[in-house]
């Protein structure tokens, strides 16, 4: 990528709005500006704002707000010129054509953020995170992003990572005085280091799983048999009539599928057909499609009738959702019925909620269950949590050189195929913060960026 042009942008949603901000990033940025603002030549400041009339070629296009960010004090390391102006499609297009003419160039998606990475300004995990921040949209969602954005993650690797250079550098001089055979690192130290770190690794790993949930939405598939309350659950839990719920067995025969937010993280509700035995043509593919989604789903909430359900049913039911999916939960409807108490004894023993779907009556406890589901006491959202997969991947491919690392610890290995170890583990390290990195993977990363960030 060229570091030695200027790039421009509309950095807000194109379209009609109040403000538009425009933005641009380079050698000639500030040039181009005083173009655009002739009556500030030569008295601008760094970090300071302008209120001026903002001309091109034609004459005048608009008042605005014209702020200057000298590098490499700036987001990107370079010059940053930022233009905020009424949000007119044709105010826009003229301010881009007159920074355009005068040998802008538009920026491509991620730019300013792919620039604040070569230039240093971030690591490649911080870049990433101002995605995940711009993208979110509930309040764990933003916890994380906004955490991976100060660097804690960043911070956490690159001290793991240089913790092995460190003990990688004493290996390799080892390597030099290999006929004097001397041993500068000390094997216990190393071994001891390597503890610490497959069990940080460990720990980073096993928050995928949450941090990924919390990114995408955690998918729940209400299942269960026709007429327990699927549908009814679902507008309870959404709080309006979404689903069509009737007397008649069978009214649901699709998928329909709807996001509510609990304490800050995004289930995607699935409610699904009722699973039965049909000659109905029509009822028998909803019924499959229930299937598929029980299996993908990452929880299943399997609602029963607590009045009509017998135990020797529902003990067949929870072996077959151990084998389809053993993240489940197992719900009684229609509680309200003949109480709690008396749906306790029926199915004593079994791990189950009692619920009235249509009167409310433990829905939140139920709201609850599905949290505890995903946090499973083991994770606090505010520490370090892994949410990309790309990181996921390259850990995993740490904790594998770590093993044998310590295998070869243990049976006593020569320092060279040691060595090897520690260099493919710093590799994987390196490939989480971008110390090490290719074109093609930057490319990847950063296109998936809305074009003016």
């Amino acid at each position: 990528m060229a570091l030695n042009d200027t790039i421009c942008a509309l950095s807000t949603p194109p379209g009609t709005g109040a403000l538009a901000v425009l933005r641009l990033s380079g050698p000639e940025a500030v040039a181009i500006a005083m173009v655009l603002a002739p009556k500030l030549e030569g008295m601008i400041e760094a970090r300071h704002a302008y209120f001026v009339q903002l001309s091109d070629s034609e004459g005048p296009v608009d008042e605005g707000v014209l702020t200057v960010f000298m590098g490499p004090q700036s987001y990107t390391g370079e010059d940053v010129v930022e233009l905020s102006v009424h949000g007119s499609p044709y105010v826009q297009q003229r301010l881009l054509q007159a920074m355009l003419a005068e040998g802008a160039r538009m920026a491509l998606p991620g730019e300013f953020t792919q620039r604040a990475f070569m230039n240093r300004k971030l690591d490649l995990s911080q870049a990433e995170a101002v995605a995940d921040l711009i993208a979110s949209q509930s309040a764990a969602q933003h916890t994380l992003a906004l955490n991976q954005l100060r660097g804690g993650f960043g911070r956490r690797i690159e001290e793991l990572r240089q913790q092995l250079i460190d003990f990688s550098a004493l290996i390799e001089l080892e390597l030099d005085f290999s006929e004097e055979d001397v041993q500068f690192a000390k094997r216990v130290e190393l071994t001891a280091l390597i503890d610490r770190l497959t069990d940080l690794c460990t720990e980073l790993i096993d928050s995928f799983r949450y941090g990924n949930a919390v990114r995408q939405g955690i998918p729940v598939a209400i299942v269960g048999a026709p007429n327990s309350g699927k549908s009814t659950l679902l507008n309870a839990l959404l709080q309006e009539d979404r689903a069509i719920v009737s007397e008649i067995a069978g009214t649901t025969r699709d998928t329909i599928e709807e996001v509510i937010n609990i304490d800050g993280i995004l289930f995607r509700l699935i409610d699904t057909a009722g699973i039965r035995e049909s000659e109905d043509a029509i009822e028998v593919i909803g019924v499959e499609r229930s299937r598929e989604k029980m299996r993908e789903a990452d929880i299943v909430v399997y609602m029963f009738d607590a009045e009509t359900e017998s135990r020797g049913d529902l003990e067949a039911t929870v072996a077959m959702l151990r084998e389809v999916n053993g993240n489940h939960l197992l719900v009684g409807n229609k509680a309200d019925i003949s109480g709690d108490e008396a749906a306790a004894r029926k199915f004593g023993g079994m791990d189950a909620l009692y619920i009235s779907a249509k009167s409310g009556h433990h829905v939140d406890v139920l709201k609850e269950r599905l949290v505890d589901k995903v946090l499973q006491g083991k994770v606090n959202p505010e520490s370090t949590i892994v949410t990309n997969a790309r990181h996921y991947a390259s850990l995993q491919q740490v904790s594998s050189s770590l093993k044998d690392l310590r295998a070869g610890m243990d049976n006593k290995v020569p320092g060279d195929l040691l060595a090897l170890d520690i260099r493919r583990a710093l590799h994987f390290l390196g490939e989480i913060t971008g110390e090490i990195t290719n074109e093609d993977q930057l490319d990847y990363i950063f296109s998936k960026f809305c074009i003016g960030k």
